[in-house]
């Protein structure tokens, strides 16, 4: 037996053991990864309007500029990218195909060693036949971090099961530009929201076996004018404040194996250049142990995009420099830093620690044992589309719909003439983000169809009502004829109903309306889609407005005339019975907003994190920037009411605790459940905060008539901010804190004063608000 292989010493001496054997040249092959693709079939450059795309960015052009697979695992491999995720391959094909590329890497290299396979699941693992979950933005929208967790260890075990040691999720980007194409794989515009998410989903993976990779780190979502990989201009404070806790509270509380780069340059430093953000915040600061992977071509582009360096061998020193460990999704740049550590411009040591990181991850996952063996761990007859995964994605799909208005029509009477408008129920894949396999992969395969069985509203809709409804799309998703709206509106006239579906079809790189390059220049609905929604509402017919959608759209010219608006955030495979059963009043909608819907489509971007300035307009601007329904909101069928709200203290120290309870009460008729939400304001601070600040939630289902006592353990951390010397600290004074079901919708409110001071808050500080609910009899 060799040293690294023996069970009996620790972690750490096995993988010294190891590092002491191999050679430069076998320490980086450690750090490099292939995407084994059909080298014989061009990837055509990407063309909206015929449905080919690339599935990562600039694939094509990139496509040439790595290795062979020879030399690429001559003396060892660090990733093998997207097994399963790259083309439409069976369980089955899939297993064959891993086991004879281990078979290969193993024999490449003195020590037998294998690669780690990562893949995408973001909406459940991207590969073929496996069930779709609803997009990060849904997860968000549940506010439910348990069943996150739940879904999450589901996706997993699957991958485990196929021989998948690293999936590529969750995204921790928080929103601040809603125009940007990826806010659907986000779970919303709060810090606290998203890492309460983002975090569940970690262990939830993690604890089936499978590394989680927190992306993109950091500053993605903040890209100027929402275009995909623009630049980012954010001073430190703001960056610090709103972008970087969920990562924080992912590697501190979810212990996450990797963390995968963004794309931007923030204040003219690309992040995978940066030694700030990779060695000295996420390290040093927060105590990381994991390793860093590239996202694709990450390194590359900061000779050929960022032009910080003159030549791939360059780009590699920076970014392994700056603490990037493995370039992904193939070795081009990292094969030149050989003769780098040669000439002096790296030293070994660099790499040295780059490859422990790697091999600590490797030994994780069995990879240094001798007894691995590649074709008992998968399993080939997986079922990738469960009856259980369905289970979860129903229950997903269901907690995460929101009901932003309703007049008293919904859930609507069965005996009603229904006319059913818009693209959303013509085409199934409109419940799926962009990197679910249906839209990722397979609209480059029409042929295979979806790959799995996702039902239609022409489906489910007639099940819930005696007549059966009219069916007609009125415009396209990005397109549509004056004839097509004027059927329409002739349907309209002749329904009870008009129940008017809109919304986003998922695509990459302008493949869609919504997904990664995905990007819109303004917040109005995409195509003639509004323009479709006024004529239906012209007719005077009574019109159910549904939304599918992966960022929010601005419909304020609309909202007042719709009888009832429904918010659903791309629900996955189970959408349509979902909605239809949410229509019907079978199931009672709980999700909440996890990003406001704004009013007009200028005057954006805006979150509700935001200081007066950006939020008051009389007096000072023409334009409101204030949402139409705002961060929190959510509808439904039963009603609810707040009281005894209660501090525990009124005077707190500066590191002390106090306890905030609230009473909770279903008032309705109908068992239901509501998200209750506590905030923060600091009104006097010595710097410019946040009007209000969310700090703690609990989602709460309860009986009619039946009451629930909620109990926010809060820490004076949950108060601290970057001050003036960029240092965080929680200071003296006055804080407000606020209970309600909305961002704007609080029903009560008391102060605590902070004893006067200034502490400043040392790294470990309190990330979380625990909360305990507690049944009360009436």
């Amino acid at each position: 037996m060799n040293t690294w292989e023996d069970p009996n010493l620790s972690s750490a001496e096995r993988v010294e053991a190891l590092l002491s054997e191999m050679t430069l040249h076998e320490k980086l092959h450690q750090l490099g990864s292939f995407w084994m693709r059909n080298e014989a079939k061009s990837i055509p450059a990407p063309d909206p309007n015929s449905g080919v795309h690339d599935v990562a960015p600039m694939e094509s052009q990139f496509k040439a500029d790595h290795a062979g697979w020879e030399e690429t695992i001559d003396g060892g491999l660090g990733h093998i990218t997207r097994n399963y995720g790259t083309a439409p391959l069976t369980v089955r094909a899939g297993r064959e195909k891993l086991i004879a590329l281990q078979k290969q890497v193993r024999a490449a290299n003195r020590f037998n060693l294998p690669a780690i396979v990562h893949e995408e699941c973001l909406t459940g693992l991207t590969a073929f036949q496996a069930t779709v979950y609803p997009a990060a933005i849904a997860w968000g929208a549940a506010w439910n971090p348990e069943l996150v967790q739940e879904m999450a260890n589901r996706i997993g075990s699957d991958m485990s099961s196929l021989g998948i040691h690293q999936g590529l999720a969750p995204l921790l980007d928080v929103v601040r530009d809603y125009r940007w194409g990826r806010v659907e794989e986000t779970c919303g515009e709060d810090p606290y929201l998203v890492g309460c998410i983002g975090t569940s989903y970690v262990r939830g993976l993690q604890n089936a076996g499978v590394s989680a990779t927190l992306k993109h780190f950091a500053g993605y979502s903040a890209s100027r004018g929402g275009r995909n990989h623009a630049p980012v201009s954010m001073g430190r404070r703001e960056f610090e404040d709103y972008l970087l806790p969920p990562f924080e509270m992912a590697v501190r509380s979810g212990y996450v194996d990797a963390v995968m780069n963004s794309y931007a340059d923030i204040d003219g430093v690309p992040a995978a250049a940066s030694y700030f953000l990779l060695t000295e915040v996420l390290r040093k600061r927060w105590g990381f142990e994991g390793y860093v992977v590239s996202d694709y071509w990450t390194v590359k582009f900061l000779q050929n995009m960022h032009r910080i360096v003159a030549s791939k061998t360059d780009a590699g020193v920076a970014a392994l420099k700056a603490g990037l460990d493995v370039e992904l999704p193939e070795t081009v740049c990292y094969y030149g830093l050989e003769e780098a550590v040669r000439d002096g411009r790296l030293s070994e040591d660099t790499v040295n620690e780059a490859v422990r990181r790697v091999l600590r991850i490797k030994l994780k996952h069995g990879l240094l044992d001798a007894d691995w063996n590649q074709e008992s761990q998968i399993d080939a007859d997986t079922n990738l589309d469960s009856d259980l995964n369905r289970v979860i994605a129903k229950k997903m799909a269901e907690e995460s719909i929101i009901l932003l208005k309703n007049d008293g029509i919904l859930p609507l009477e069965r005996d009603l003439q229904v006319s059913v408008i818009g693209p959303i129920w013509t085409e199934v894949r409109s419940f799926m983000g962009c990197y679910s396999f249906p839209n990722h992969v397979l609209t480059n395969y029409p042929e295979l169809g979806l790959g799995i069985n996702v039902e239609s509203l022409p489906q489910t809709l007639p099940h819930i009502f005696n007549h059966a409804p009219q069916f007609v799309c009125g415009t396209g998703f990005q397109d549509g004829s004056d004839v097509q709206i004027a059927e329409a509106v002739e349907a309209a006239k002749n329904a009870d109903i008009a129940l008017v579906t809109l919304g986003d079809i998922a695509g990459m790189f302008g493949g869609g309306t919504s997904g990664e390059g995905c990007d819109a220049a303004d917040l109005n609905l995409p195509g003639r889609q509004g323009e479709l929604l006024e004529a239906i509402l012209d007719t005077g017919t009574p019109t159910v407005l549904l939304l599918v959608t992966g960022r929010p759209y601005a419909i304020g010219k609309y909202a007042d005339r719709c009888k009832a608006i429904i918010q659903a955030f791309m629900p996955g495979a189970e959408a349509a019975e979902t909605i239809a059963k949410v229509l019907a009043g079978e199931v009672n909608p709980s999700g909440h907003l996890p990003i406001a819907i704004p009013n007009t489509p200028g005057g954006q971007p805006g979150t509700y994190l935001t200081p007066p300035l950006g939020w008051e307009s009389e007096g000072i601007s023409n334009i409101d920037p204030r949402p139409k329904y705002a961060f929190g909101h959510g509808l439904s069928y039963t009603s609810f009411a707040l009281s005894d709200f209660a501090v525990s203290q009124t005077n707190m120290s500066l590191d002390g605790v106090c306890e905030v309870s609230v009473k909770l009460k279903n008032t309705g008729e109908r068992v239901g459940a509501q998200v209750v939400q506590l905030y923060a304001s600091d009104p006097v601070a010595e710097v410019v905060r946040p009007r209000k600040q969310l700090i703690g939630f609990a989602k709460v289902e309860l009986d009619p008539g039946k009451s629930a006592l909620i109990n926010f353990q809060v820490h004076a951390d949950r108060f601290s901010f970057t001050g003036l010397d960029l240092k965080r600290i929680v200071e003296g004074g006055e804080i407000q804190l606020s209970v309600g079901f909305s961002s704007e919708d609080l029903r009560a409110q008391q102060s605590i004063n902070l004893l006067p001071g200034r502490r400043e808050v040392g790294e470990g500080r309190v990330l979380f608000t625990p909360v305990t609910v507690m049944s009360l009899s009436e």
